[in-house]
């Protein structure tokens, strides 16, 4: 029996999603690819695993030692020269005494011999004192005399205190040999150094004298320890009252965290504002309570809106519906019937056509996907064009357009977008004008350019609505009868477009005397 071979699949078989390949750990989705998104990546995801509270605790707390780090280390510097420059000249000083003293003999009644009198000036100067020969062997004390190679003596201990060898002994005398004031004063190991030439029964000896930096040594060790107990001290402190501090002024931003995570579910009832922390946190909550009647006002219109977009998509959806039904069940066979009830179906579709022209129209400005295609465009001519579609509402309904345009008015314009505008106010005008039907539209030049105004004599708008008659789907609260079919996206439309050429665009009103909606343009003729 043959047993066929599966077919090798030569595919690179992916790795799943929870799976890196090699070790199961777990993959992140969509990792960053260039340096820029990996550092952008990093910095979020240090932002995340850092807390205000922390950074806050750390930072007094660094700070606080860093101040005495700043404090104490200037005054070991400071002390350590200060000591060091006294022992420089205490040692100049009493080298210079010891030096005369040597130089004059040993007393008359003096009768121990010149290492009791070495041994008397170390002792009443608090120096070390050495007379050394020109070869670099000590004379006096005798006690402290140099040892052979080798050698072992019961004097060691005590030579093992003297601590300077004999190549340093001829160093020293190097350098008095080479000073041009005949001593010198120099900094050696752990001391401060006096030499200078002497004269010892007619012979030639080199003095040798220590100032020890012990004590110094000693009070910079015990201020260094002092200084980590400070700042070990000073470090706890700052972060337990950074603590509180970081807690007292985190304590609003949590809370004003938690109002927002309330609000981006819908709940807009609450208040941002609480206990007083400071300036910047009420700066703080007025913006996000500003951010909060905006989101509320945007979450109304969108619900307006769908409420709106679905009723005026809805009505001329079941207008077609129906009279599609009545022509094939009633007036098929019915010429006229047929016909009035294919213009209702033509009507409606008209209806809804405009209605997603006027999304679509707004949805592109609004975003930039279609930008505006800027020209030098002849302003007059545009509003007679926007005023010639209205002829219809003169001769059938009796609306009067009084004008009062002048002539060859230029701007820098996107000549469709700005027909559109132009053509929606006059509509907006026709539409809330009074009883007398009168629309007055004018396009006159000024100091500094031009305006278009359009001018009804309807009831006006409340002060309240001014600012909310541009918004999406906005309906006055006053009656009006409706003679241009309008989609409710007329005011954003023109909002959009102004706004888009940076033009300088409001209205005006009077309760009971109708509204001016106006825009101004540069003049470019």
């Amino acid at each position: 029996m043959s047993h066929k071979k599966k077919p090798t699949d030569n595919r690179t078989q992916q790795p799943s999603f929870f799976d890196d390949g090699n070790s199961g750990r777990v993959q992140e989705p969509n990792p960053p690819q260039n340096r820029k998104e990996r550092r952008i990546h990093g910095y979020q995801r240090k932002q995340r695993a850092t807390s205000v509270y922390f950074l806050l605790c750390s930072l007094f707390a660094v700070l606080s030692l860093v101040i005495v780090l700043l404090f104490s280390a200037p005054q070991q510097y400071i002390f350590s020269r200060t000591y060091q420059e006294e022992a420089s000249e205490s040692v100049l000083t009493k080298g210079r005494v010891i030096e005369h003293d040597v130089n004059d003999g040993l007393p008359q009644d003096w009768g121990s011999g010149w290492s009791a009198y070495v041994r008397k000036l170390s002792y009443a100067h608090q120096v070390r004192v050495f007379i050394v020969s020109p070869n670099g062997e000590v004379l006096y004390p005798e006690e402290a005399q140099n040892t052979p190679t080798g050698a072992e003596n019961e004097n060691s201990n005590q030579r093992a205190d003297v601590g300077v060898s004999k190549e340093t002994l001829a160093l020293h005398i190097q350098r008095i040999a080479i000073s041009p004031n005949g001593y010198v004063v120099y900094r050696g190991v752990g001391e401060y150094v006096y030499g200078g030439a002497v004269e010892i029964d007619g012979n030639t000896a080199y003095l040798y004298v220590g100032q020890s930096l012990e004590l110094m040594t000693t009070a910079l060790r015990s201020m260094s320890m002092r200084i980590v107990l400070l700042g070990t001290f000073v470090f706890m402190l700052s972060f337990f009252v950074g603590s509180a501090v970081a807690g007292w002024l985190t304590k609003p931003l949590t809370e004003m965290t938690e109002k927002a995570r309330r609000m981006a579910q819908g709940q807009f009832d609450m208040d941002f504002h609480g206990v007083d922390y400071g300036k910047e946190m009420v700066e703080l909550a007025d913006a996000l309570n500003h951010a909060r009647d905006e989101l509320s006002k945007t979450d109304r219109m969108q619900k307006e809106l769908i409420a709106n977009v679905s009723h005026d998509f809805k009505t001329p959806l079941t207008m077609i519906k129906a009279y599609a039904s009545m022509i094939i069940e009633i007036s098929g066979d019915n010429p006229e019937k047929r016909n009035q009830h294919a213009q209702v179906i033509i009507d409606e579709t008209d209806r809804l056509t405009s209605l997603v022209s006027d999304v679509l129209d707004l949805s592109k400005i609004s975003s930039g996907i279609q930008p505006l295609q800027l020209q030098i465009a002849n302003i007059s001519a545009c509003v007679w064009d926007a005023l010639k579609r209205f002829a219809y509402l003169q001769e059938t309904q009796g609306y009067t357009f009084e004008t009062d345009i002048d002539e060859g008015l230029f701007a820098m314009v996107d000549e469709i977008r700005f027909g559109q505008a132009i053509y929606n106010l006059i509509g907006n005008a026709v539409n809330y004008t009074g009883e007398d039907k009168r629309v007055i539209v004018k396009l006159k030049r000024e100091e500094t350019g031009f305006r278009f105004s359009v001018r009804d004599t309807g009831v006006g708008i409340k002060p309240e609505e001014l600012n909310e008659i541009w918004d999406r789907y906005y309906r006055s609260s006053s009656s009006h009868k409706r003679p241009v079919q309008g989609t409710g996206l007329g005011l954003s439309i023109v909002k959009t477009v102004f706004e888009k050429h940076g033009l300088a665009f409001g209205v005006t009103s009077e309760e009971g005397k109708g509204s001016t909606f106006y825009v101004c343009f540069p003049d470019f003729s």
